[in-house]
């Protein structure tokens, strides 16, 4: 028995789109990358639709489905306890589809696990803040240089990581800074100062 049979994946967020969709569906990516490889791997995957509202709450149902011997729950906060979370971040501070300046970035523990985000069409599903910070070992990986990112994150890490006066409105980040794992490249951790640049 490999570790990919004692493994459920479950998306941070995910575009509300058809999982054959190579173009925009992630799982359909994450499938030709190194999914199809991983043999006895179980994925939790969305119906495919377009109704984020919809999307959001099968999501969850699949997520409460998994038995508490595969995902335990936290005993204070009934949240799920993922071995891992592996998470993204924009050079605007987002996280999963929580974006700067929306609610959806607000909700506690107490709301629901999965949440539907509206900000682009078509909408997508993501994991609440609570629930990607409950974790036993939460990563945010931001390398490397693209179109998207010409300049790397180097700003996005700054503002992640050290500046003053940031919180969860303005860059939604912030709310990993003292839980997170921070995996970066030198050139995203060029302006964090001496504290995180010695050699």
């Amino acid at each position: 028995m490999s570790w990919t049979d004692k493994t459920t994946l479950v998306y941070v967020n995910h575009k509300c789109v058809s999982m054959d969709d190579i173009e925009a569906s992630t799982h359909a990516k994450a499938r030709k990358l190194f999914l199809d490889t991983w043999k006895g791997i179980e994925t939790i995957i969305l119906d495919g639709t377009a109704n984020g509202d919809v999307e959001a709450q099968a999501y969850e149902r699949k997520m409460r489905a998994i038995s508490e011997n595969k995902l335990p729950r936290c005993p204070k906060t009934g949240l799920p306890v993922f071995d891992l979370s592996l998470i993204g971040v924009g050079d605007d501070g987002h996280i999963g589809s929580l974006y700067p300046g929306r609610d959806e970035v607000l909700v506690d523990s107490k709301g629901p696990w999965v949440l539907s985000v509206a900000k682009k069409q078509p909408p997508s599903i993501t994991l609440s803040l609570p629930v990607m910070s409950s974790a036993h070992r939460v990563i945010v990986a931001a390398c490397g240089v693209s179109d998207k990112y010409p300049q790397g994150k180097t700003e996005g890490m700054r503002r992640a990581i050290v500046a003053e006066g940031e919180n969860l409105m303005t860059f939604p980040a912030v709310g990993l800074r003292n839980i997170a794992l921070w995996v970066m490249d030198q050139p995203a951790a060029s302006a964090l100062g001496s504290k995180y640049n010695q050699k």
